[in-house]
């Protein structure tokens, strides 16, 4: 996706541009590509936002449901997505207490049926809500890493595995499990900045160091971990100054991609990543 808000497919050895599926209005930092081949993408609507599916050869989009970070999950089944509200400035919601405001909403593809999860039960709200930023599937078509941005002051990142079959919260209590950043520089100041899943279990993350106020980022990481958290590989070492998102890794787990800014970086099985292109706000692959 440009950076003009354009959805476009790429040409993976030169990186240029070989369709554009929708010329503009487009949101970051997700796009999501079915085995089925629909792409799923989310554009805005003022305050709201919704999303939409269109083949990945080209045709009419359709709008699928009032939301935004679309995943599809690889059997093609159901898609995740964050049902929030938009942070865009002049959109802050009205009410009091926004926590309830924030889910993650399983939808069955096939019927529309639909499982909102709220953020955490009413007695743990603490009245900062924890807003989705990315959310991959796990091959199970089970499992969903949940990532989330900083609930305050630069704290508060996480990563949630939810288990769709038995959790009722997207942040904690039965059928979620936070996966810890751990190893140096720092791991009790670190975090996870963003986590997809990738075919044989692993995540491919995106760690920062570190947290807190003033921000001072001094290590950006990709590394390939356990869903406990433990190194399995180090894919490369990112720029500090910039962040580290829209992760994906390809259906065989072969090839990894990340956007380091607005610039694409593609690793081919866990090696030195290679800069593709550059302009570009969302990455997937098809």
């Amino acid at each position: 996706m440009t950076g003009k808000g354009a959805l476009v497919t790429l040409d993976p050895a030169t990186g240029a541009v070989a369709r554009t599926l929708v010329p503009s209005h487009v949101l970051g930092d997700e796009i999501s590509v079915s085995s089925t081949g629909m792409v799923y993408f989310a554009v805005r609507h003022g305050c709201s936002s919704e999303i939409e599916a269109i083949p990945d050869a080209g045709g009419t989009a359709a709008i699928v449901a009032p939301g935004s970070l679309p995943a599809v999950s690889p059997d093609g089944a159901k898609l995740a997505y964050a049902d929030q509200p938009t942070l865009a400035l002049g959109c802050a919601p009205a009410q009091a207490d926004p926590v309830p405001l924030y889910h993650l909403d399983i939808r069955t593809l096939s019927s529309g049926s639909t499982v909102a999860l709220p953020m955490v039960p009413a007695g743990q709200n603490g009245g900062l809500p924890a807003p989705i930023s990315h959310l991959s599937w796990s091959a199970d078509s089970d499992h969903v890493a949940v990532s989330t941005t900083s609930v305050q002051d630069n704290e508060g990142w996480a990563l949630v595995i939810v288990d769709t079959s038995q959790a009722t919260y997207y942040l904690s209590g039965p059928g979620t499990t936070n996966v810890p950043a751990t190893g140096s520089p720092n791991a009790q100041g670190s975090y996870l900045r963003e986590g997809v899943f990738m075919p044989d279990g692993h995540l491919f993350v995106s760690r920062a160091c570190c947290g807190g106020l003033p921000v001072r980022n001094t290590s950006r990481l990709m590394w390939e971990v356990t869903t406990a958290g433990g190194l399995v590989h180090q894919v490369a070492i990112g720029y500090a100054n910039l962040d580290h998102v829209s992760l994906d890794a390809s259906a065989d787990g072969n090839w990894l991609l990340y956007l380091a800014g607005r610039t694409l970086y593609v690793s081919h099985h866990g090696q030195t990543p290679s800069e593709l292109t550059s302009g570009l706000i969302a990455a997937a692959w098809a």
